[in-house]
């Protein structure tokens, strides 16, 4: 059955000829219980839950990591993130941490014939570390040395320093009278920071946190900064702004398949969002954020309707890691979640950066209107896999040096019946590994749970079964030892 399952998916492939559009959407911090169509009563996201009406929604789908830059390092190469140094959570003015010569998805994708851009936030890193980030002149390597033939970046995250976007590699509508100068050592410039001026913030931070930096805004941030101030971005209206770029990019290369890396700021603190989504949620700042992304996905899927390309475009809608209530920011989020008794990991244990299922179980969404039929899917499939699958739909092949994690379950993203992985890893120090309903988390003392049984891993079950433990610790061991990148 599962072989007739797959042969029908692959039959599917005589519509790559087509090369259809590619649009990854990839949210920050949202978790598997944030959107109705996961299962969220208390919020409505209707234009995320027509994607998982018209396509497949996965219930097993997971980020290679619990936050945020190992994640898009494995997405974009389709390698965990264990296997490269300096995938933790990357500074503001760390180096490039992917190989411009090793194959990414983007690089893959162009060499198919497609248009590639990545318009949104980064934290991958920039430059060669050879010295620092001079942001008064261009900066590469970066996302057009990885693949990507445009781009329009947050460099870093939307709580770091600088608070400017980055296009092509420059800094967006910078003057070059009021030159940009950023620090992540001492403090540059005289601009008022946290830790000078407490009390100049409209959103608080715990006390001792690493937010102290410049106020841009009314909030604190990590790192400091001068100068700039042209290119400096507004967060209320940041989400607005990166999804007028993707339109753009859409409408200019509508005559040609295209690749669109989409990733959103939301709903990553320090969550500051247009006006018109206050209060609309009942869940606070982080409830707010979470409309207005719906509402960035509508612009996107309205559009594509409009140009009559929503039945050649393959969408793919997913989160970096789990959710965190409140992080650094002090906005009221937790209260406004405990209040409505709202658990944003629904079912799953655990947050971002904990290796339970709520830190690295996400929304994952497949639709690809009028070739994928509709339909929820329990095979376990993970955004390294992206890679190898995408491969397969558009006809590239990966071969040495270009060795991966990534499996190629194209039939899994075309058929909901399909199946996918037989075992994951996930997470870059503290390890897991999944196989079948088997998990393991490899920790000093580890952890073994049945997510058949026991979704929310409440009973561990290491030392009764001791056996298990041991074959699961055997083929992580396999795995790390498999390869090791040059």
């Amino acid at each position: 059955m599962k072989i007739l399952l797959t042969l029908i998916a692959l039959s599917s492939l005589s519509l790559a000829s087509t090369r259809p559009n590619i649009i990854i959407i990839y949210t920050d911090d949202l978790g598997y219980g944030d959107l109705s169509c996961y299962g969220a009563t208390a919020i409505r996201t209707p234009h995320i839950d027509q994607l998982a009406k018209d396509g497949i929604r996965f219930t097993d789908g997971y980020a290679a990591a619990a936050t945020c830059t190992p994640s898009r390092y494995s997405l974009l190469t389709g390698k965990l993130p264990f296997r490269q140094n300096g995938t933790g959570i990357a500074r503001g003015d760390a180096k490039l941490i992917i190989n411009p010569e090793h194959q990414t998805l983007p690089s893959m994708l162009k060499q198919a014939g497609y248009a590639t851009a990545c318009i949104g936030k980064w934290h991958l890193g920039l430059g060669d570390g050879k010295a620092p980030i001079n942001w008064n002149t261009k900066i590469k390597p970066g996302p057009n040395e990885i693949g990507f033939d445009y781009s329009y970046i947050i460099p870093a995250t939307n709580d770091r320093t600088p608070c400017v976007y980055l296009e092509n590699g420059r800094v967006a509508n910078l003057d070059p009278s009021d030159p940009l100068f950023v620090s992540y050592g001492k403090k540059v410039g005289t601009e008022p920071t946290v830790k000078e001026f407490p009390d100049r913030v409209k959103v608080k931070c715990r006390p001792g946190d690493h937010h102290n930096g410049t106020i841009h805004g009314g909030v604190g941030r990590i790192g400091t900064m001068t100068g700039g101030m042209a290119a400096r971005w507004d967060d209320e209206t940041m989400a607005d702004d990166l999804a007028a770029k993707a339109i753009q990019y859409i409408r200019k290369h509508k005559d040609q398949p295209f690749f669109l890396y989409f990733s959103t700021a939301d709903i990553h603190a320090p969550r500051l969002f247009h006006p018109r989504f206050s209060g609309k949620s009942g869940l606070g700042p982080r409830g707010d954020m979470t409309l207005q992304l719906d509402d960035c996905v509508g612009q996107l899927t309205r559009e594509l309707t409009q140009l009559k390309l929503h039945q050649n475009t393959l969408i793919i809608f997913s989160s970096d890691n789990g959710p965190k209530l409140e992080d650094a920011y002090l906005d009221g989020s937790l209260a406004a979640a405990q209040k409505k008794n709202f658990n944003p990991a629904g079912p799953l244990r655990g947050t971002k950066y904990t290796p339970y299922e709520g830190g690295t179980r996400v929304p994952f969404i497949v639709t690809w209107k009028g070739t994928i039929a509709a339909g929820n899917s329990d095979a376990v499939i993970s955004q390294v896999d992206l890679l190898a699958s995408l491969a397969k739909l558009t006809g590239q092949s990966i071969e040495p040096p270009h060795q991966t994690d990534s499996q190629n379950h194209l039939p899994a993203l075309l058929d909901h019946r399909a199946a996918a992985r037989e075992f994951l890893i996930c997470g870059r120090r503290t390890m897991t590994i999944r196989k079948g309903n088997w998990k393991l988390i490899n920790s000093k003392q580890p952890q073994l749970y049945n997510l058949k049984q026991d979704l929310g891993e409440t009973k561990n079950l290491a030392s009764q079964l001791p056996e298990k433990v041991k074959i699961l610790q055997q083929k992580l061991q396999e795995e790390v030892k498999r390869y090791q990148l040059q």
